[in-house]
């Protein structure tokens, strides 16, 4: 693994990847905040050595670098999910390379449906815990040079960045929600049962990523900052059928107001 995670570093930083102050991932039909990034260089997926390729329509596959908020960003626009088929060392690379790249901060997004009752498509969830319900990515033999075998998640979000959020939502009259994430395989939609039983255990939005991704970057110590885009609702008597489009239609909508809370949230970095 570490390696093929320094190979892939050389590669990145002999492209002009070099020093990103902050890492994006961004998910489902939020890849157009990459726009705002000014003079870019942007790398498809295939072209990375040993990078996976997104299969999802709705993340791009491009690696984009460039100046964000007035520091040095890296996004990846796109993810991988272990419904696409990829195992562990597929989803651990691309966040371990961000993180030799030399990024202190990971900022992540995603599309998640919504079983807190107070909620509403469209919200803004800013995530400050999460249940994991995906394969741990740290399964394996550990490697010490990368992280501890036993990494303490007791504040994966970190708190600072969520405060800082909270506050940036305020001033620019945002509607937002702090909440627990729930992350399941996909990549079906949920039952109504699953749905009830989610909130029952406590919580607030499901989806089928981000935390394998927190989950590494916290192995190697990174600071994490995530929201959820909420674009449908698995609460009782609001649950209506549910299409990847009308997940990416929803998600869209709400790209100026995400784009506000990371702009201001990685210029203050």
């Amino acid at each position: 693994m570490l390696e093929k995670i320094i190979e892939t570093t050389e590669f990145l930083k002999s492209k002009g990847i070099i020093n990103p102050d902050a890492g994006i991932i961004l998910g489902t039909g939020l890849g157009e905040l990459s726009c705002k990034i000014k003079k870019p260089i942007e790398i498809d997926y295939r072209d990375i050595p040993n990078f996976p390729v997104s299969t999802v329509e709705g993340h791009a596959g491009k690696l984009i670098y460039g100046e964000f908020g007035r520091k040095k960003i890296v996004a990846m626009r796109g993810r991988f999910h272990y419904y696409e088929g990829y195992g562990h060392e597929q989803v651990a690379l691309p966040v371990r390379v961000l993180k030799y790249l030399g990024i202190k901060c990971l900022f992540l997004s995603n599309a998640a449906g919504g079983v807190n009752p107070f909620f509403q498509i469209g919200d803004i969830m800013i995530i400050t815990d999460h249940i994991n319900l995906l394969p741990n990515p740290l399964i394996g033999p550990n490697n010490d040079s990368i992280g501890t075998r036993f990494p303490d998640m007791g504040e994966a979000y970190d708190k600072d960045l969520v405060n800082k959020a909270m506050q940036i939502a305020q001033e620019n009259n945002i509607r937002i929600h702090k909440g627990v994430y729930l992350a399941t395989s996909g990549p079906t939609f949920e039952t109504p049962a699953e749905y009830k039983y989610f909130r029952i255990i406590g919580a607030d939005a499901v989806g089928m990523s981000t935390t394998p991704e927190v989950i590494i970057a916290r192995h190697m110590n990174l600071r994490c900052f995530a929201v959820s885009v909420i674009t449908d609702l698995g609460v009782e008597g609001k649950i209506e059928y549910t299409t990847h489009e009308s997940v990416q239609n929803e998600a869209a909508k709400t790209e100026s107001r995400m784009t506000t809370i990371m702009t201001e949230m990685i210029s203050t970095l």
